[in-house]
């Protein structure tokens, strides 16, 4: 069993180390790197007590999790997305209580928000990407509900940690799916980067992994074998997160020394967006403005704007080094921003809507809709914004908005790279203020 438990726990634990590393805030990333954990423990726990109520529970917590990742990468946009993603959590805490009280073929009730989860993404298939992502979802959700079938009822389909094993390989196809789906949505690239990371894990998983098996065989004791899964799990994290690792000990060890701190962040940040930087030959319209709307998105964040196409466009400089060109693309991104403002003093018609979606909630970061806005050092127009979005613009609309900014940024920049003139007009049709 521990020769083939301890590289499936492993390929589970760095494949969640892997996807909080490429971004931990998108939530798809978060909750499939959550199934992940949970599977990795359930092979744990399994690997000590077979059969055992803890592990067929952590077994089932993939399939709510999945749910929640499907929900996720549903559009944005979707006017019912909030609503959505409050039911799945809501949902998952009852069916999580309900698993533990229900006998072995009762659990299988977690299928159903996996079943859910699934219907959605092909309700609005023609707005997610990639396109195939909903067929292949669709494809390793069955097979693993299958597996998890075949784990929980009495069907004997050869050695059960077989059967544990396939689980673990539908849930790395799953893993790889949001990984495609947050490299598309970011405009980078995801095979130099994940060729890497593979490498590390499978290094790890022959010099670690196997005296760790042999440990097991040789020694049989539960403390022994899961002191073996902490090595290794700690190997994979290393693997996984390599660049949030070397931040924390640059935090440790540099402590006392911001600049040599700042510097080496910086560097770390260039080598991250390195392999994931993906060249702008080929771009269509539609990326153009995918990427112009995620660079405003990203606008307060170095890092990301280093990830960004659109760092390689010749208004940018190509000799200047990565952190470099990201400070330009957000110099050219606000004065983008800057180029759409109405002449005249601060206003809220409609004139005003697109700018003020733009320069206020993207470029200075203002996030009218928190609890309690913190205000302290704005100026007089920064202040009436943030009352007036907050109280007259729901959130649906000021996105819409700054999407319709993004558009007509994106237009100028692909303009700019085909050496045409620009056009800078918000082409709209009249619609109320909110």
């Amino acid at each position: 069993m521990p020769a083939i438990a301890v590289p499936v726990f492993a390929l589970a634990w760095w494949a969640a180390c892997y996807l909080l590393g490429r971004d931990p805030v998108r939530r798809p990333a978060a909750r499939a790197a959550a199934a992940l954990l949970a599977y990795a423990a359930g092979v744990a726990v399994w690997t000590v007590e077979p059969d055992s109520l803890a592990a067929q529970v952590l077994f089932c917590a993939p399939a709510l999790l999945w749910a929640g990742t499907a929900v996720a990468m549903l559009p944005p946009a979707l006017p019912e997305r909030r609503q959505i993603d409050l039911g799945w959590m809501v949902l998952s805490a009852a069916f999580l209580i309900t698993v533990v009280a229900l006998p072995e073929a009762g659990r299988l009730v977690v299928l159903a928000p996996l079943a859910g989860g699934v219907v959605l993404l092909w309700r609005f298939r023609d707005q997610v990407r990639p396109p195939m992502l909903p067929a292949a979802f669709t494809v390793a959700a069955a097979l693993y509900g299958v597996a998890l079938t075949a784990l929980l009822l009495p069907v004997s389909l050869g050695v059960p940690i077989l059967v544990v094993a396939a689980l673990g390989l539908d849930l790395l196809i799953l893993g790889f799916l949001v990984a495609v789906n947050d490299a598309m949505l970011a405009g980078e690239r995801l095979r130099p980067d994940l060729i890497r990371s593979v490498l590390g894990a499978l290094a790890g998983i022959v010099l670690l992994g196997g005296p760790a098996a042999l440990t097991m065989i040789a020694v049989d004791s539960g403390a022994v074998r899961i002191l073996q899964f902490a090595l290794v799990a700690v190997v994979m994290t290393l693997a996984g997160l390599s660049g949030a690792v070397q931040r924390a000990l640059n935090a440790i060890a540099f402590r006392g020394d911001s600049r040599l701190r700042a510097e080496r962040s910086g560097l770390l940040m260039r080598v991250e967006a390195l392999p994931r930087h993906r060249p702008l030959t080929e771009a269509s319209e539609e990326d153009f403005r995918l990427f112009t709307q995620q660079a405003l998105d990203n606008f307060g964040d170095l890092g990301r704007l280093m990830r960004s196409p659109l760092t390689g466009l010749p208004t940018i400089d190509r000799r200047l080094t990565s952190d470099q060109r990201a400070l330009r693309l957000r110099a050219v991104l606000h004065e983008g921003v800057d180029r759409l403002r109405p002449a005249g003093e601060f206003d809220t018609t409609d004139a005003w809507r697109v700018y003020n979606a733009l320069h206020y909630c993207l470029v200075l970061g203002l996030n009218p809709y928190a609890r309690r806005p913190n205000t302290d050092g704005l100026d007089r127009d920064a202040r009436r914004a943030v009352d007036w979005m907050r109280r007259k613009v729901p959130r649906r609309t000021l996105r819409r908005w700054q999407e319709e900014g993004a558009a007509v940024i994106a237009t100028r920049l692909r303009a700019d790279l085909a050496g045409e003139k620009p056009r800078w007009s918000v082409r709209t049709a009249p619609t109320r203020s909110t």
